[in-house]
């Protein structure tokens, strides 16, 4: 579970955020604060893996505060305005959500945190899980079995990714970057900035691109086709 707190001056903002924390099986809100001083309090004594920070906030900024945290949870920046948006990176934010944003936008910025309770598990709660042969992924309100070795690829598609089976196409809420640290390195590996194959699935390799199952053919990009080489060919 990620606990997490709520850093808004607005009620409004506020209550979107606590809607959408609330759709969550995988968070926690301990609390929902809209001063910084009064949160540097809180954080003294209790413990918390995500913060929702606003960044115009009364008597101290979103930004002020951010500096003047020793221990820095992981943090997903909430304003109305984006002439913050490069400073803010500065600090290592998780994400910067552009007031007013949807819950899918949401979703996106918190598959980016990155705590011990995320990781794949055996707990049919989660976002997405699995045993080490099948994986439930939350699609609406129903969790759909695939099994993972009917895998063929993983294409990044916005603010979803599709995985592909030998017969269909599941759309997941999880980040393309949730998927290379979740799943089998033994087995899949990222070949290009939207893409992650089985390589069990490989039936060759030519020039630049991969041949997966005789008639998908998906591209290698250059950052990546050195090291996907040498953990094909070794």
């Amino acid at each position: 579970m990620i606990n997490c707190i709520i850093v808004e001056d607005q009620p409004p903002a506020q209550r979107v955020l606590q809607k959408y924390i609330g759709e969550m099986d995988n968070l926690n809100l301990k609390a929902t604060y809209a001063d910084a001083l009064q949160c540097i309090a809180f954080l003294k004594t209790e413990h918390v893996d995500l913060i929702f920070l606003d960044i115009h906030l009364p008597r101290m900024s979103g930004i002020d505060f951010l500096k003047s945290l020793k221990t820095r949870p992981q943090v997903i920046l909430t304003t109305a305005f984006s002439d913050y948006a490069l400073e803010s990176y500065e600090y290592n934010v998780l994400d910067y959500l552009l007031k007013p944003f949807s819950f899918e936008r949401f979703v996106q910025a918190v598959s980016k945190v990155t705590v011990p309770t995320l990781e794949v598990a055996n707990n049919i709660s989660n976002t997405s899980v699995s045993t080490s042969d099948i994986l439930f992924i939350k699609s609406g309100y129903e969790h759909i079995k695939i099994n993972i070795d009917e895998i063929l690829y993983i294409k990044s598609d916005a603010d979803y990714t599709e995985i592909f089976t030998n017969n269909k196409k599941h759309l997941a809420q999880e980040s393309l970057r949730y998927w290379e640290a979740n799943l089998d390195a033994k087995k899949f590996t990222r070949i290009h900035k939207s893409y992650i194959i089985n390589i069990i699935k490989i039936e060759k390799i030519s020039g630049n691109q991969v041949q997966i199952n005789k008639n998908i053919t998906i591209p290698i990009g250059r950052a990546f086709k050195e090291e996907f080489m040498k953990q094909v060919l070794n």
